[in-house]
């Protein structure tokens, strides 16, 4: 199939994006890497008016670290993500996770802010944002404004940014946390992820987590902040127990959808297993300080 017929705009600065945007309202609609929108065009699942093209916004690129927080531009791309020194030092998970994303030639398209954007339940970027406790930079014809991704996404595919406003940056900030993991499960590598889960947590001085924070995807119509797990492991060791009794916790408000290639149940029963092999590695990564082995195995802690 082909798109229907639109006007195509190709803005050189963020201002004169949001302006088309404030004259097409509803029927403007944003394109960057187009992995995820090119598709929908196509099918003619969208139909907008005016098709504005970011990729010349050249702000809008790049990442960067100032004042204890890690900038990503809207616009860079997925594959300069996974490949950024920054990234690697300040927050591994996002290294960790990038590679999962479709394939190199989706990656060398596809757009950080696209991802977060697009607002797929069991995509890997929002996971690892909202495990990072991180900020959304919008930019309207009125300003900026900033919210925190906790509040960030409201429904499958639906986030809070208005048809006015554009996605710009998204802001981490680089706190004292060391243990990470990300785990996924799909059929095939570069297919949609069945269950995937992103943790990021912290311990003390005598190896009781300290914090957490616990996100599973694809069992939700947005990533699930498993937060009664978050609760009940936070001054607790990792020991068999307490990490089955947080999987339990972390799945007990999923929601998937059944279809051809999982059952609610097998989905829910995956994200139980990869939080289990995702709370083992961010903690043994945590006692490690940064390496993948620890010392001591999790398991054998009372």
């Amino acid at each position: 199939m082909k798109p229907a017929a639109f006007t195509y705009c190709s803005p050189s600065t963020v201002e004169e994006a949001v302006k088309l945007l404030e004259e097409y309202g509803d029927t403007g609609k944003i394109i960057a890497g187009g992995q995820s929108f090119i598709p929908i065009l196509n099918m003619r699942m969208s139909e907008p008016e005016c098709l504005i093209d970011i990729n010349q916004i050249n702000e809008l690129n790049g990442v960067r670290v100032e004042e204890g927080v890690l900038k990503i531009g809207a616009l860079t791309k997925q594959r300069e993500l996974e490949h950024s020194d920054a990234v690697k030092i300040h927050v591994p998970i996002l290294s960790e996770a990038t590679p999962y994303i479709g394939h190199v030639q989706t990656r060398n398209r596809g757009t950080v802010g696209g991802s977060v954007a697009h607002a797929d339940p069991s995509a890997e970027l929002p996971l690892c944002f909202l495990a990072l406790d991180a900020e959304i930079v919008i930019q309207s014809i009125d300003g900026t404004r900033k919210i925190s991704i906790n509040d960030f996404f409201i429904t499958y595919l639906t986030t809070e940014v208005m048809p006015e406003e554009i996605l710009t940056e998204i802001h981490v900030p680089l706190s004292e946390h060391n243990g990470y993991a990300f785990e996924e499960f799909s059929r095939r590598h570069g297919d949609f992820a069945l269950a995937a889960v992103a943790c990021i947590l912290s311990v003390d001085e005598i190896g009781k987590i300290d914090k957490v924070r616990l996100v599973l995807g694809g069992v939700d119509a947005i990533p699930l902040l498993a937060e009664e797990a978050m609760e009940y492991l936070a001054g607790k060791s990792l020991t068999e127990d307490t990490l089955e009794k947080a999987a339990e916790l972390a799945v007990m408000d999923a929601d998937p959808d059944g279809d051809l290639h999982a059952s609610k149940e097998y989905r829910v029963h995956m994200a139980k297993v990869l939080t289990r092999k995702a709370l083992i590695k961010a903690f043994n990564r945590a006692l490690g300080k940064g390496g993948v082995t620890c010392r001591i195995s999790p398991l054998n802690r009372k």
